[in-house]
């Protein structure tokens, strides 16, 4: 579904963040994107959704080469992407947040709108209730909400972890695993490594822009240098 051959990407001409990085989702995966602080993870989802401009390499989605696409366009091919810190309209009620990100469909919003309150009950609760207001996990949850409003093919997630209570981590990434078995391709940058390698199919681990090593969820989950560097040593 998605594929990158030799990327690079910099911040004006000296400060390169992305080098050669090359990688693929398959259709029905969840590809989990782990590294730390300053890795280029967000860089990364950026650079595939349009908000970015690649140095060197092509993006390719649905064997479509989009890297030159603004990013509308790249949106409405059908990825999605759920930013680190949300991003909510705050001044937005609930519902009109989720109607903004289905403002390129035209039918059965209704319908789409129902399923997304089956994965997040609170927010049809709180629908009347203006973003800014609701809490961290509430919020999380309304961002990829309204992302899922678009039925995307691939939805990109940025840290969606991120500050929330361990009980809403757990939801979270439930979640996630039941957006997947609906059918929607699944691309995670996650600093909660364990978690995210524990629901991935495959996995890729960034450093300084590099990737240094990719394999099943599994297998790095339990590859010992992971383990040091992102799981807090060995079992």
């Amino acid at each position: 579904m998605l594929e990158c051959r030799s990327i690079s990407v910099s911040y004006g001409k000296k400060i390169r963040v992305l080098t050669d990085i090359s990688l693929t989702v398959k259709k029905g995966e969840i590809v989990a994107f782990i590294g730390g602080n300053g890795a280029g993870k967000s860089t990364f989802l950026k650079t595939v959704s349009g908000l970015l401009k690649l140095e060197k390499g092509k993006i390719l989605f649905e064997e479509k080469e989009i890297q030159t696409l603004p990013s509308y366009k790249i949106s409405s091919l059908g990825i999605a992407h759920v930013p680190e810190g949300r991003k909510i309209f705050s001044r937005l009620t609930v519902l009109e947040n989720m109607e903004l990100g289905a403002y390129k469909q035209r039918t059965k919003i209704s319908q789409r709108m129902e399923g997304i309150f089956e994965l997040f009950p609170i927010l049809k609760e709180r629908i009347k209730q203006i973003g800014g207001t609701l809490s961290g996990g509430e919020q999380q949850m309304l961002a990829m909400g309204r992302a899922l409003m678009s039925n995307p093919k691939l939805l990109m997630l940025d840290e969606p972890s991120m500050g929330l209570a361990p009980i809403l981590v757990e939801k979270i990434f439930q979640t996630i695993k039941e957006i997947n078995s609906q059918g929607t391709t699944l691309l995670l940058v996650e600093q909660n490594a364990h978690q995210s390698l524990a629901i991935a199919h495959r996995a890729y681990v960034l450093e300084t822009g590099r990737i240094v090593m990719e394999g099943t969820g599994e297998s790095l989950l339990h590859n010992p240098s992971v383990q040091e560097a992102y799981l807090g040593g060995g079992n």
